[in-house]
């Protein structure tokens, strides 16, 4: 009789994953940041063991969006008075923080419960070229990047 796998905490190993954002659109580097964190691609994962591996992503300034995105999408935070609610559009939010955007998409991707926080904690964005992981040598990931118009 065949048992079913169920990978156990201590057989975790973790790689390293570089992503380039130049020109890629924010929803397709999004889920395979997701994918990534959580493991789905591994053979071992377990929905309820965090089989994650890291991820670096650089270049978070020359994200692109397709179609009116950066003028419709919006933000919204609020301070919890009454009329403390404020607004920023995807454009404004990409200028202030770049990286924020990400990590917001990726964050809205990933399941909610109690492994979402150390999964965020393993992705590292940077704005431009240059990181700080180069010692841990990580594996450049290429996916299909559609022509944005």
């Amino acid at each position: 009789m065949n048992k079913t796998y169920s990978a156990k905490p201590s057989e975790v190993t973790r790689a390293w994953y570089l992503i380039d954002a130049t020109d890629a659109p924010l929803g397709r580097i999004s889920t395979e940041i997701a994918n990534i964190l959580t493991g789905k691609k591994k053979p071992m994962f377990t929905a309820n063991i965090d089989c994650g591996d890291f991820v670096v992503v650089i270049n978070s300034d020359k994200l692109v969006v397709t179609g009116n995105k950066l003028n419709d999408k919006m933000y919204y935070s609020h301070s919890g008075f009454p009329g403390g609610i404020k607004s920023m559009n995807l454009g404004q939010k990409i200028e202030r923080d770049s990286t924020k955007v990400i990590e917001l998409a990726v964050k809205g991707m990933l399941p909610k419960n109690k492994l979402v926080t150390d999964r965020l904690a393993r992705l590292r964005i940077f704005t431009g070229e240059e990181h700080t992981h180069s010692a841990q040598k990580p594996t450049k990931v290429t996916f299909n990047k559609k022509e944005v118009n």
